[in-house]
């Protein structure tokens, strides 16, 4: 792959020619372990992510998400910085050199104004979600979607820009689906991973196992989109995904208790959104409680009557509701509406939304 690897002592390795100082474990999960490290040679510091691949499915999807990286140069897309694969006797492990980002997550941030009693004020979260948008339409660009965007997936660099991390679930944007048994194989991890739209007959070619499967292992559950739950017969995937929540704003409220870290399901720019505004989406009591979030997503959920965020951004979250994903707003149709909503230049009247 290009990198040579090796470890050079207990606290140090060696990674496309450059050693770097083992420092500590900042994150761990059940297929992978981050730690930080620092560079020697420039003093920088990195995050090394290390995923575990049991199988040559597992080392495929590891070399996929470092060719996702690959594809972009973007400030709102987390750059990869050196890469290689390591045997460990029959195992493999792959090594992903990352910028380290100190800002920590988004959710760390809706977090702590939670524990504070606060809510996010709305240009701030204007300023984030254009952002996030921004890199969005980076991936959806080139044919792909990202399909677990939540919360803990969002990094917040040193100059308060959002940056979208995890490229491992990403794939083809567009699927078509023309029959029944189609829908049933839809939910494929592997519908292969060439930007352009693929026919769902010629995916299959390059994928053993079926989209709702793969959305189950690689896509967090409350912030997956519907036609990721329920497949149906006739109709295209597509980057919409990306965008989902469904919200209903009439009737009592109901109380929501987020958790939207790892155990959270799938990608949805509305149930960051929804969770930037209220500090827990719009699911996660549902899943929390072990109640079927495939049935709920097929229902309108309360939006929390709120005063605290203009009319305006409540349209926008609004607009990203739509169950069905052909009439779902694209990337682009969302950052117009974004720019409808950024403050007015000094001396401008504000009073209209």
């Amino acid at each position: 792959m290009g990198q040579t690897l090796c470890v050079c002592s207990r606290g140090t390795v060696s990674l496309g020619g450059a050693r770097y100082l083992l420092l500590h474990r900042l994150a761990e999960g059940g297929f992978s372990y981050v730690d930080l490290v620092e560079g020697l040679r420039d003093g920088r510091f990195y995050a090394l992510k290390r995923i575990l691949c049991h199988d040559k499915e597992d080392r495929q999807a590891a070399l996929r998400e470092v060719e996702m990286h690959s594809l972009f140069d973007h400030p709102n897309i987390l750059r990869l910085v050196a890469h290689c694969m390591v045997e460990k006797g029959a195992k493999h492990e792959a090594w992903l050199l990352l910028p380290y980002v100190k800002g920590g997550t988004l959710w760390r941030e809706v977090e702590a104004l939670r524990e504070k009693g606060t809510f996010m004020p709305e240009q701030r979260i204007l300023h984030i979600l254009h952002g996030i948008c921004r890199g969005l339409q980076a991936i959806h660009s080139k044919g792909y979607a990202h399909r677990d965007l939540k919360p803990t997936n969002v990094l917040l660099d040193e100059d308060d820009q959002p940056v979208l991390m995890d490229l491992g679930s990403m794939n083809q944007a567009r699927i078509e689906v023309n029959s029944s048994r189609e829908a049933m194989a839809v939910q494929v991890g592997g519908l292969g991973h060439h930007p352009t739209s693929l026919s769902l007959p010629q995916a299959l070619q390059s994928s053993l196992s079926p989209l709702q499967d793969w959305a189950a292992q690689r896509c967090t559950i409350s912030y997956r989109s519907p036609e990721l739950f329920m497949v149906p017969s006739q109709c295209i995937i597509d980057e919409r995904t990306d965008i989902w929540v469904r919200i209903q704003t009439s009737g009592p409220s109901v109380p929501l208790s987020c958790s939207c870290p790892d155990h959270t399901m799938l990608q949805s720019l509305g149930c960051v959104l929804y969770c930037m505004m209220f500090g827990e989406g719009p699911y996660d009591a549902i899943f929390q409680k072990g109640d079927s979030v495939a049935l709920a997503v097929q229902n309108p959920i309360t939006f929390p009557p709120t005063t605290r965020y203009s009319a305006a951004l409540q349209r926008l979250l609004s607009s990203m509701m739509t169950v069905n994903p052909q009439e779902r707003p694209n990337i682009n149709d969302i950052l117009q509406q974004l720019e409808g909503l950024q403050p007015a230049p000094a001396g401008q009247d504000t009073t209209q939304i």
